[in-house]
């Protein structure tokens, strides 16, 4: 049976989700070119190679950075 994301939390285990450029560009409303732009400049979550040309970027840190840029705390968006 497949554990919901509070069942993981709550007992330990760490949910970990990749998502790519079109994603993180979505969920900020940011051109691609401008997060890349940012990261290099570090004032964006920087992308991961997972293999010669395929860049992800860990969701929660893209989640962490909107909420860090919008002044809010994670209790406020839950």
């Amino acid at each position: 049976m497949k554990q919901s994301h509070t069942q993981q939390v709550l007992s330990g285990q760490k949910s970990i989700k990749l998502i790519r450029i079109s994603e993180v560009s979505n969920l900020t409303t940011i051109s691609k070119s401008h997060i890349y732009t940012l990261a290099r400049q570090g004032k964006f979550p920087k992308p991961r190679k997972i293999s010669v040309n395929t860049s992800v970027w860990l969701e929660s840190e893209i989640l962490q950075w909107m909420e860090e840029q919008l002044g809010i705390s994670s209790e406020e968006v839950a």
